[in-house]
């Protein structure tokens, strides 16, 4: 006999709504909920909910595919 396991390891999407395992994604930039692997690989950093309110606020030019990370700035090297 096989045991039937009630256990799962899946969660929702909050970018795009769809269940996926909950191992294989990335927390929102913003507030930290779940984003899936395959949403993430498109470039969605944030939530639908966090995005709209960056949106809304007149943040990033593309709210949720831009990272909020700064451009590291060059370093002067001294000539030999």
């Amino acid at each position: 006999m096989t045991k039937v396991l009630r256990e799962r390891d899946s969660m929702t999407c909050r970018a795009c709504g769809n269940e996926e395992r909950a191992s294989e994604g990335y927390p929102c930039a913003d507030c930290g909920t779940f984003i899936c692997l395959p949403c993430n690989l498109r470039g969605v950093l944030r939530c639908r909910s966090c995005a709209e309110r960056l949106e809304k606020s007149g943040g990033e030019k593309a709210a949720g595919v831009e990272s909020t990370v700064p451009t590291p700035t060059p370093v002067a090297r001294p000539e030999s």
